[in-house]
């Protein structure tokens, strides 16, 4: 776009940039705002305040009634804890703070001992009783839903933005995109080991692009946000991943998959293309709305 709006903000621990085709005035910038204070208070296992927190806090668990959106964030997760076999679970927030990334940052460079994480990874996914958005535990668990949750807001922004009647619009939350309008735009993909380089490009047209990266939110030696939950341990074997799909929350939960599983898990269950970094190499589905470079 090269008129119109662009709202910029921080959040949920990245930079958003909202570009319009016409300025927003202030009613739906306020709006836009509440739904991220809204998404924020209930996921962030960062705030004191928020209800990921609350769960965690309780010594003999309960039962929590979760927004409605949630519904849809955590039958997405059922959907991919079961086809990665569950390498990939919204209750691996335990495991991030036990390497260090934890509620206040701490980035301990080296892991605690293998007996003490060994204990501490007793809750996992099934252990959560769920019905529609009420979920019940019988101990503390710690919630991440950061394989997907940030591409949801996304999707609840974009929404924002066609209640409110805008018809050409990009979100852009760190990198994690959702585009409508009559013409695409072209976007580059950063190399992972090198922000000056791309591997390749594509152009988004009223689709989602979303990707995730070993050297994000790294903060040690081998430490890094995408862990195998059976394991507890970072993943080694992928470097960086690129979907593109209908809504954000997909593509995002999807991007986080393609590290644990292998892309013929996923293919019948959704539909998807993506472009996949290995040490040794590009890997790019059939259909990708792109092109990579060697």
């Amino acid at each position: 776009m090269t008129s119109g709006g662009l709202l910029e903000l921080d959040a949920i621990g990245t930079r958003w940039q909202i570009e319009t085709a016409r300025p927003l005035s202030p009613a739906p910038r306020a709006r836009i705002q509440d739904v991220i204070e809204d998404y924020d208070r209930t996921w962030s296992r960062f705030r004191p305040d928020s209800l990921v927190t609350e769960i965690a806090a309780a010594p003999a668990g309960g039962r929590f009634e979760l927004p409605r959106h949630a519904v849809a964030l955590l039958d997405l997760y059922d959907r991919l804890h079961e086809l990665t076999d569950g390498a990939l679970d919204p209750l691996v927030g335990r495991d991030l703070e036990l390497l260090g990334y934890d509620a206040t940052y701490s980035l301990r460079a080296a892991p605690l001992p293998d007996r003490v994480r060994a204990h501490e990874r007793r809750a996992r996914w099934p252990d959560v009783r769920r019905r529609g958005r009420t979920i019940t535990t019988d101990r503390p668990v710690l919630i991440d839903v950061g394989a997907a949750g940030k591409g949801q807001l996304v999707d609840l922004v974009a929404q924002v933005l066609e209640d409110e009647g805008v018809e050409a619009f990009v979100v852009d939350a760190g990198g994690d995109l959702r585009q409508r309008g009559d013409a695409p735009i072209r976007v580059g993909l950063e190399h992972p080991l090198d922000a000056l380089r791309v591997v390749g490009t594509v152009d988004l047209h009223d689709r989602a692009l979303c990707a995730s990266a070993a050297n994000r939110r790294a903060w040690g030696p081998g430490l890094h946000h995408v862990l195998d939950a059976r394991t507890g341990t970072c993943v080694d074997r992928v470097l960086a991943t690129w979907v593109i799909a209908e809504t954000a929350m997909l593509a995002d939960g999807l991007a986080t998959a393609l590290f644990l599983t292998e892309p013929d898990r996923l293919q019948p269950a959704f539909g998807f293309s993506f472009v996949r970094m290995r040490p040794d190499g590009l890997e790019t589905s059939d259909g990708f709305e792109g092109e990579t470079f060697a």
